[in-house]
């Protein structure tokens, strides 16, 4: 009885968080509510348990890096870095696409995706507006890059974080093995860039002017407070590379780290606490306890099992099978509560493949797909839910469809990428 109830609660809460037609915050914590005040789990398996409670590492990171950047975002550095890449290309509409798509990808690869959208958005807005033409390419083409690059690092997609902490994979595992191939993927998509905004890249010249006028060091509003940022970032960074040698988890350090930069800087609580993302926080508690309450009764066993039936044990046709799956669900649904939920069914499925290098290719296959398929739809991703919401707000709607439309090629694109490099570097290589 407690097992349908609890496939019952979180199938109805996922319904609620794909349709958006209650806060998914809200949606989570109810199924949360529901499955502990009907006994499912207790106050042991939701606060203590590894296995079937909340994450609390993926908690303090999200939080540690939240109040990092929202000091950072006061100094006014990503306006600066915005107005630079758009004179350092001469005011053409092309170039200044891929500059800002470059810049946007590097840096969701170090900051979280929906953090680098808030931040690099309004200076899109503002330079597109002085060129005189549409920011949706722009925008648009900034959002996918910023899927894709952070895919890169552990803390550059949130789900990303969750499959680190499940599956016990480090910061530089995560560089060593997603970089490469996210790298060749910034390659491909902007290459396909004046194909895929086609017609959108005239300006007019007095416009240009006004551009090139632009002096980005104006952008920059405290000096000392950005030398302080990036020293505590870089301590942050070495931290998260040095995990192994510090013994010190990537939830700790941000801690550290946030913890340091507030004290350096004397910003105001208020200030600092306003860009935690409190919504965003609970509702990964909420889902934690409700997948917890799946772990608990066994259904994510009886998943795996059937998932390992169904591919006859063979690695590859798994991680293929996870791949393609990921993308296309994650596509369809929130990319963070699918991750959530796949996780523990593929750490199920590890303990059935004997080669170790086999064995981690299904967790790099389930971050690929939900990270690249994150791009298949407007809402397939935060951070694409983000940037509708930032250009409606701005009087320039972007539909569903014209985002899906973008989103879908360059999803088809990634994915055939990602496939043979999986074939590649884990089974033929290995």
């Amino acid at each position: 009885m407690s097992t349908v109830f609890a496939i019952t609660v979180f199938v109805l809460a996922y319904l609620l968080i794909a349709t958006e037609r209650i806060p998914k915050m809200v949606a989570a914590l109810a199924g949360a509510g529901l499955v502990v005040a009907f006994g499912v789990v207790g106050s042991d398996e939701i606060f203590y348990s590894h296995d079937t409670g909340i994450d609390w590492d993926v908690i303090f990171l999200l939080f540690g890096m939240m109040v990092i950047v929202g000091i950072l975002r006061r100094t006014g550095v990503f306006e600066y870095t915005a107005i630079w890449a758009a004179k350092r290309a001469k005011g053409s509409p092309l170039r200044v696409m891929i500059l800002l798509v470059l810049i946007t990808a590097v840096a969701s690869a170090f900051l979280d995706n929906v953090t680098t959208v808030l931040l690099i958005a309004p200076v899109t807005l503002l330079v597109c507006d002085r060129l005189g033409i549409s920011p949706v390419p722009f925008l648009i083409a900034e959002v996918l890059a910023s899927n894709i690059g952070g895919a890169a690092t552990l803390i550059g997609d949130p789900p990303n974080i969750i499959i680190a902490s499940r599956s016990g994979l480090t910061f530089n595992d995560f560089i060593v093995n997603m970089a490469p191939i996210v790298a060749i993927e910034l390659v491909a998509f902007t290459v396909i860039l004046p194909w895929l905004f086609r017609g959108s890249f005239t300006a007019d010249p007095q416009r240009v002017a006004d551009v090139m006028a632009l002096n980005e060091r104006e952008a920059i509003r405290d000096t000392r407070l950005l030398i302080k940022c990036g020293v505590v970032l870089a301590a942050v960074f070495a931290g998260f590379i040095g995990h192994s040698v510090f013994h010190l988890e990537p939830s700790v350090v941000a801690l550290l780290g946030a913890g340091v930069l507030v004290l350096i800087s004397r910003t105001r609580p208020r200030d600092y606490l306003a860009s935690v993302e409190w919504e965003t926080l609970l509702f990964f508690a909420g889902l934690f306890v409700m997948v917890g309450a799946l772990v608990h009764t066994g259904v994510i066993g009886q998943l795996a099992e059937l998932a390992a039936t169904a591919t006859g044990g063979n690695a590859l046709v798994a991680v293929m099978l996870i791949l393609v799956v990921s993308a296309l669900l994650s596509g369809v649904i929130d990319n963070i509560p699918y991750v959530a939920t796949m996780s523990p069914l593929v750490a199920d499925l590890v303990q059935g493949i004997g080669n170790p290098t086999h064995a981690e290719a299904l967790w790099w296959s389930l971050a690929l797909g939900a990270d690249f398929g994150g791009n298949l739809t407007a809402v397939g991703a935060s951070a694409n839910v983000v940037m509708l919401g930032i250009a409606k707000r701005e009087g320039v709607p972007i539909s569903f469809w014209e985002f899906t439309k973008k989103g879908a090629i360059v999803t088809a694109l990634t994915i055939l990428l990602a496939a043979p490099y999986l074939w590649l570097r884990y089974f033929l290589l290995s």
